[in-house]
């Protein structure tokens, strides 16, 4: 008798231990998940740091964004492509243009380089194998395929090219859908947007809201006054609608009590459009959007993550919209494929106020023009030097017999980047690329 209640006793143990260990171990995941921010990937369209207030636009105000920039940290030099579709292939891939084919805004095209969501491991895939619930609304065609097709359990986007706002005509889930209530279309991803957030509130989410503004063609906003015809006035109108979009999701994560919890990351995809330039300080911008001058690539970065990322600090490290990717998979315990080239360098160490590992350089590439910049140099896919210490405004051209001993050791650094970087044994040729491909598929047809 006492041999059995003995062994009785010793597998009531067992199991308490089992379930003790059972226990522990869903605590330790709801832990470990508690620790994992939800993210907010908000890309803005051709919006250069001319644009914002915080950045030191003279004429536009962006109160918002502003607030946003002062409850986290502000990056001064980080770097996009200068067209929205290769961009975009960096921001989901973490990768060079050289490498996934996305060079300009056609390559997603049957026949161009790329990029193709079956030869990357989107960010969206990453993210959603870390345990997050994906979504994304707004701007999405120079990417190619569909947004579920690179990772988004839920999506809305739009059919067609152009500005595409006073439409109500999407592609939501896969399936045509047309939202009378909101024919002003922002304001229909707006919505999206928020009914996905609310959804989703309990577990950890990951969504990339992609606007449309401030795209051309401009034109006026729910707000914008009658009778109103003058460009520069609607496009302030258009950027102050942006910018109020902008407080209206960090109120909604306020109101259901997200966040503390939550990472804001807000940027764009290239500078600012080459008809509305603006100035900081009275001076103008080096450049504008679709040039490899600072106007073409250089956007405004903000990360907000209260009680995470330093209030009100200015940074002036090296970003690459690259860089996202890598650092969302560190934030969230995703693993990084290791069958890929990730050129995405994680920042999430300056996000927390942590000295982290500094960039040495930033790769901008469209088509068959790049470049790699440092702090004070950069060096273009001809071997052409400029001194960079003006940037934004000025470019200056270092001829090499007008080195100096700094110039010459950049000179030398940057050449070596370049070389080891080797961009053009890549996918650097959209049309003879293209053909290539094509004429290859052809001969493998039956």
């Amino acid at each position: 008798m006492k041999r059995v209640e003995l062994g009785i006793t010793w597998i009531g143990v067992a199991l308490t231990m089992i379930f003790t260990n059972l226990a522990v171990n869903v605590e330790n995941a709801n832990a470990a998940d508690a620790l994992k921010p939800n993210i907010v990937l908000i890309l803005a369209d051709d919006f250069g740091l001319d644009g914002v207030g915080c950045y030191g636009s003279d004429k536009h105000q962006t109160p918002n964004v502003d607030k946003l920039a002062a409850s986290g940290t502000r990056f001064q030099t980080c770097y996009a492509s200068p067209l929205c579709g290769p961009t975009r292939s960096l921001l989901m891939t973490g990768r060079y243009a050289f490498r996934t084919g996305g060079i300009t805004n056609q390559s997603w095209r049957a026949n161009g380089p790329g990029p193709r969501s079956s030869d990357e491991y989107p960010m969206a895939r990453l993210l959603k194998e870390a345990g997050y619930a994906t979504g994304m609304a707004g701007k999405w065609r120079q990417v190619g395929e569909t947004p579920r097709d690179w990772g988004f359990d839920e999506y809305t986007t739009d059919p067609t090219a152009g500005g595409w706002f006073w439409k109500d005509n999407h592609l939501r889930n896969g399936k045509e859908f047309t939202d009378r209530a909101h024919a002003y279309a922002p304001d229909s991803i707006h919505q999206f947007s928020m009914d996905f957030i609310a959804k989703h509130k309990d577990r950890p989410f990951f969504f990339y809201y992609s606007m449309h503004h401030v795209h051309g063609p401009i034109q006026g906003t729910p707000e914008t006054k009658a009778g109103v015809t003058d460009a520069d006035a609607l496009y302030e109108d258009n950027i102050r609608y942006m910018d109020k979009q902008v407080g209206a999701v960090v109120a909604e994560l306020e109101k259901l009590g997200l966040r503390e919890t939550t990472l804001i990351l807000f940027t764009a995809d290239n500078g600012t459009a080459l008809t509305f330039p603006n100035t900081i300080g009275g001076r103008m911008i080096n450049g504008k959007k679709a040039s490899m001058l600072e106007g073409g690539s250089r956007v405004p970065l903000i990360a907000s993550w209260p009680g995470r990322t330093p209030a009100g600090k200015v940074s002036q490290d090296l970003i690459s919209l690259a860089d996202p990717y890598a650092t969302f998979a560190e934030l969230t315990g995703a693993k990084l494929p290791g069958n890929l080239t990730i050129d995405g360098q994680s920042f999430a160490s300056q996000l927390q106020g942590k000295p982290g590992t500094l960039r040495d350089s930033v790769y901008v590439q469209l088509g068959k023009k790049w470049f790699a910049r440092e702090a004070n140099y950069k060096m273009n896919e001809g071997g052409e030097l400029f001194d960079m210490k003006d940037a934004p405004f000025q470019e200056k051209l270092i001829q090499t017999e007008s080195d100096s001993d700094e110039s010459k050791a950049a000179r030398n650094r940057l050449s070596k980047t370049l070389s080891t970087l080797n961009p053009g044994a890549g996918k650097v040729d959209e049309g003879g690329l293209a053909r290539k491909n094509a004429n290859q598929a052809n001969r493998k047809a039956p």
